[in-house]
């Protein structure tokens, strides 16, 4: 099993905001930020993928992908 580096950190936040994404994520305060921390870290990858819509062609059609569920 691979282990993750963990590095212990200390945040100013507005308690609003830090309210608001723990009642979004039902989660504790450290298990938001990293969740926040994920999806802000993935976003660039986000947005290389819409950059390539309809640039990729694929071998079958979305009609043949609904027809094979």
């Amino acid at each position: 099993m691979a282990t993750t580096m963990m590095q212990k950190i200390t945040l100013e936040v507005p308690r609003d905001l830090l309210e608001r994404a723990q009642g979004a994520s039902g989660a504790g305060i450290s298990e938001t930020v990293r969740a926040g921390l994920q999806i802000l870290a993935a976003s660039d990858v986000y947005e290389r993928l819409r950059k390539m819509r309809g640039k990729v062609k694929l071998s079958v059609s979305w009609q043949e992908l609904k027809d094979d569920r």
